[in-house]
């Protein structure tokens, strides 16, 4: 009898034994998916450190944390290199799709528009939509159009029958800072010179040309 039982507990501990060997070698399998590029891995946890080239990313799950080893951050993140480990850290905004910093937003989301740094909505007052981009961009309003100059050709006012004046018109400082596309900012326009300049010497049409002399009329006598 005591060598029944004997076997029968025997046979119990091996089949635990075999279900524990069957877990490990399940999560062993599931543990090199996950740890990928780590050099140190946590079987709940996932990476906890990488290579020394990879980024750690880590993301929640309700109250538990997963860790995974990348070459590249993914959209919403940015990559900061330390000394011991280089992390993916998670852009402050939700609307960012790709960040320099934690606050530096390098280009936004779908139905969200960039402008310097931030994600919006709608462009910001005097901002507007840079054409076939996301971007806002200040919109500039230059000032009035000085006089029209003087009518010049090749630094000349004057031997020439036809020049150019110009007008120019200026920006806000700020405008110019900020980059904003601006307007026309020069206009030129064709105009009539004087053809002789002052003190100088003209000569006549009629110069070069021989005088024609009149045929002599001789006197008509009668007979």
């Amino acid at each position: 009898m005591l060598w029944i039982i004997f076997m029968l507990l025997l046979f119990i501990s091996s089949m635990e034994m075999l279900t524990q060997n069957r877990w490990k070698k399940q999560a062993s399998a599931g543990l090199l998916e996950n740890c990928t590029g780590c050099v140190l891995c946590s079987e709940d946890n996932g990476c906890i450190t990488c290579h020394h080239r990879l980024f750690l990313l880590i993301w929640r799950d309700g109250i538990r944390q997963y860790g995974m080893c990348v070459h590249t951050c993914p959209p919403g993140y940015f990559g900061v290199r330390g000394l011991e480990v280089n992390r993916c850290t998670k852009c402050r905004s939700p609307s960012c799709e790709s960040c320099f910093s934690r606050d530096f937003c390098m280009k936004c989301k779908d139905k969200f528009y960039l402008h310097k740094g931030q994600c919006f909505r709608q462009c910001p007052p005097n901002t507007a939509v840079q054409p076939g981009t996301r971007e806002c961009q200040e919109m500039c309003e230059p000032g009035p159009w000085s006089k029209w100059s003087a009518c010049t050709h090749e630094g000349r006012t004057c031997g020439c029958k036809w020049g150019v004046e110009t007008r120019v018109r200026e920006v806000p400082g700020t405008a110019q800072e900020e980059g904003a596309a601006c307007p026309a900012l020069l206009e030129t326009r064709k105009c009539r010179m004087r053809k002789h300049c002052p003190g100088e010497k003209t000569e006549p049409k009629n110069k070069g040309k021989k005088r024609q002399k009149k045929p002599k009329t001789e006197p008509h006598t009668g007979t």
